[in-house]
C-alpha cells in the first residue's frame, strides 16, 4: 500500500469516526423526546438511501429520493417546538456538555433555596424538580415549556395559588426551567403515611422511575422534603436541603 492510499484510508477512518460520534451524541441529546424515534428513522432511511445508490436500484432510489424530500419538509413542521428547543440548547453548549459549572450550580441553588424558603413561609404549595441522569423531556411534555434563567422570584410566581401552574411541578434542566405545570406518576407504595398527600407520592413516583431530584414544599406543615431514587428525607432546613443536592449532583460525574 503506497504513501497516497495510505493517507485516504485513514481519512476515511477518521471521517467514519467523527460521523458515528456526532450522531451518537445527538442521539442521546434527544433521548426521552419524540424526536429521538423521528432521528431513527431518518437514519434507517439515509442508510436505506445509500443502499440503492450504490447497488444502482433506480426505481427504489428515485421512490427513496423522492420519500426523503417530502419527510424533511414534514419533519419541519411537526417537530418544530423540538427543533426549536435543541437549537437553543445547542446555543447553550449542552450538546456536549451538560454538566453544570461550579458557579453556575451555586447560582441555581441559591435562587432555588430562597424560593423554597419564601413559599415555606408563605404556606404555598410546591414541586420543584432537578434533571440529573435521566431526561425528563418526556414529563415536560405534560407541562407547559417556560425555558426561563432560574430565579427564585419565577418559582414563586409559578407557586402562588390561583397561577393555572401552580398544582404541577417545575422542572430545571441545565440550570434553566424548562417547563412548569408538569404531571408525574403517583407512587403505589403502600407505606408512605396517610400524612403526606398527593405531592409527596408524585414526587416518590417519578424517583421511582427517574434519578430526578425532587424539592417538595408542604402547605399544610410548611416543612421542605427532597426525594431522591425512591427516598424521602423530610423536614429539611434550607442549608440542609442545599448541601444535600449539590452533595447528589457532583456524584453525576463518578457514576
Amino acid at each position: 500500500m503506497n504513501l497516497s492510499n495510505s493517507i485516504i484510508l485513514w481519512k476515511t477512518v477518521i471521517e467514519i469516526l467523527i460521523l458515528w460520534f456526532v450522531i451518537y451524541r445527538i442521539m442521546l441529546f434527544f433521548e426521552g423526546t419524540r424526536a429521538l424515534q423521528v432521528l431513527r428513522g431518518i437514519i434507517i432511511v439515509l442508510v436505506a438511501f445509500l443502499l440503492t445508490q450504490i447497488f444502482q436500484l433506480d426505481i427504489l432510489d428515485w421512490l427513496m429520493t423522492k420519500l426523503f424530500g417530502i419527510s424533511v419538509i414534514a419533519i419541519l413542521i411537526i417537530f418544530q417546538p423540538e427543533i426549536r428547543q435543541g437549537l437553543a440548547r445547542l446555543g447553550q453548549r449542552h450538546l456536549f456538555s451538560t454538566t453544570l459549572r461550579e458557579e453556575d450550580l451555586d447560582y441555581m441553588l441559591k435562587e432555588i433555596g430562597s424560593a423554597t424558603e419564601a413559599l415555606s413561609q408563605l404556606k404555598f404549595g410546591a414541586l420543584i424538580t432537578i434533571e440529573k441522569n435521566d431526561p425528563l423531556a418526556s414529563y415536560m411534555e405534560s407541562g407547559v415549556m417556560v425555558d426561563a434563567k432560574i430565579s427564585a422570584d419565577l418559582i414563586e410566581a409559578i407557586f402562588t395559588p390561583n397561577n393555572p401552574l401552580h398544582d404541577g411541578a417545575v422542572i430545571i434542566q441545565h440550570g434553566r426551567i424548562m417547563a412548569a405545570g408538569c404531571l408525574f406518576p403517583l407512587s403505589e407504595n403502600q407505606d408512605l403515611s396517610r400524612i403526606y398527600g398527593t405531592r409527596h407520592r408524585a414526587a416518590l413516583g417519578l424517583s421511582e422511575e427517574t434519578d430526578a431530584l425532587v424539592i417538595i414544599v408542604s402547605e399544610e406543615r410548611k416543612d421542605i422534603s427532597l426525594v431522591y431514587k425512591g427516598r424521602l428525607f423530610k423536614d429539611m432546613g434550607k442549608e440542609e436541603l442545599l448541601a444535600k443536592i449539590k452533595e447528589i449532583l457532583k456524584l453525576k460525574s463518578d457514576e
